[in-house]
Parts: structure tokens; C-alpha cells; sequence
């Protein structure tokens, strides 16, 4: 996990590049029936949500990505555990969404490819309301506390999950956060949060355990040095305009 594009890292948003060339992320089949069952797993360094590969990203990357999994990133009741910062600040949490490059046969295939993966990425911070999405996961939290478990959840609007913004956004090339740590990742990280309630994030950081029996909690790796890489912006961020070429 040593390379020099590794995953994640603190977006200052100073030094952001607006680019024009990044159009809006754009989401396919990301609304279930209730019908389709989805796999839902504690693998002992989070919470797993599996996708079925019919959703998929149809706009704002060149190339076709399908959906593998979704997790979460979370701190404890005192910390915030988001694994990118802004400007140095951390997040109460994070969600990943997964995606692999359909020129690949599978998840697997791409991870090891310089364009094989894109991930979505979003925070999540304590708001006044109940997430009605969110709730379609932390409620099944209780039946997958101890690692290896998995359940199976009823099919949702999984892009309810994600800002309702998906024009603003951050874009940079990085790497999987956890061991192998593969640099093939195309990070989107949007701009606008998503709220959850006081009670869901207390369920979320305070239900899971680990293979040592203690609360899964704190589970964020440090943010890595840019090493040089450019971060864009979809949007200005600041009113000293810096362009990149069209």
C-alpha cells in the first residue's frame, strides 16, 4: 500500500482545478423492487452491501461502469470517521459505491486494471430527520453484528443514499483503501452531504463487531499525501478561477 496514488486524501479545495469537461454523474437502475433480495454482510472491517451489476454509472465518466458493492466508513460516537477530508475537516462517515469498468469480465479482472474501477463517494453528517434510505440498512445492522454474518434486505432506492446534487463533485485518480490497495480507482467525491438522524449514526457507529469481539468503530485509514496528482472540481470552487486545458 505504498504507491504514490493512494487513497484517500484531503481535498483542498484552494488548490482544486475546475474542469468544465466534468458533466453531471449520472445513475442507471439504481431503483429496486422490493422483490430483489440483497446481500448484506459484516466482514469484520465494515458493512457490505451487495449490487446487483444491473445498476450502473451512465454518465459523467467516458467509460461504462456496473455497480459490485456498496460500504460504509464511520467513526465512533466522539469521532468522526469519514476516510476523505475537506480542507482538513472530517466527516461523521462515509459511503462507497463500488463500480468496476464493464470492459472487464468481472470485479475481480478490473481491480488490477489502470481504468478498472470508479467509486462513489459521499459524507454523511447528523441532520434533524430520519433517512428513510438509510434506514433500509441500519435497520438489519442488529442481525449482523458479529463478523461473517449477512443477512438479506429488501430491494430500495439505492441512489437515495447518495446527495440529491450530483452535478458538484471532486475527481481524482486513486486507490482502493484497504489492502491490496490497487491505484485503479477514479474517486468521485460530491460536494453536498448526505443528513442521517442523531439515532442512525449512534446505530451505525454502535452496532457491528469485530473478530475481537469489540465495536467495529474508528474504521478510516489516514489520508495519503497527493504526491503531485491533480485534484478537479466540476464546479468553481473559489474566485480565483484556475482552468484545465478543454
Amino acid at each position: 500500500c505504498g504507491g504514490t496514488r493512494q487513497s484517500p486524501i484531503n481535498v483542498d479545495t484552494a488548490e482544486a482545478i475546475f474542469s468544465p469537461d466534468l458533466r453531471p454523474i449520472q445513475l442507471s437502475g439504481y431503483s429496486l423492487p422490493a422483490s430483489e433480495r440483497l446481500k448484506l454482510k459484516n466482514n469484520g472491517h465494515t458493512v457490505v452491501l451487495e449490487l446487483p451489476n444491473s445498476l450502473a454509472l451512465s454518465g459523467g465518466y467516458a467509460q461504462q461502469y456496473r455497480a459490485a458493492q456498496l460500504h460504509l466508513h464511520w467513526g465512533s460516537p466522539s469521532r468522526p470517521g469519514s476516510e476523505h477530508t475537506i480542507n482538513g475537516r472530517r466527516f461523521p462517515a462515509e459511503i462507497h459505491v463500488v463500480h468496476y469498468n464493464t470492459k472487464y469480465d468481472s470485479f475481480t479482472e478490473a481491480m488490477v486494471r489502470p481504468d478498472g474501477l470508479a467509486v462513489l463517494g459521499a459524507f454523511l453528517e447528523v441532520g434533524h430527520w430520519e433517512n428513510q434510505y438509510y434506514h433500509e440498512i441500519l435497520e438489519y445492522l442488529y442481525e449482523i453484528q458479529e463478523v461473517g454474518q449477512e443477512t438479506f434486505v429488501p430491494g430500495f432506492n439505492i441512489g437515495g443514499l447518495l446527495p440529491a446534487n450530483l452535478k458538484l463533485y471532486f475527481h481524482y485518480n486513486g486507490s482502493l483503501t484497504t489492502p491490496p490497495c490497487y491505484q485503479t480507482v477514479k474517486w468521485t467525491i460530491f460536494n453536498q452531504t448526505v443528513l442521517l438522524s442523531h439515532h442512525q449514526m449512534s446505530v451505525l457507529v454502535s452496532t457491528l463487531r469485530n473478530a475481537d469481539d469489540k465495536l467495529l468503530q474508528n474504521i478510516y485509514r489516514p489520508v495519503q499525501s497527493l504526491q503531485g496528482r491533480s485534484v478537479l472540481a466540476s464546479f468553481q470552487t473559489s474566485p480565483s478561477v484556475k482552468h484545465t486545458p478543454g
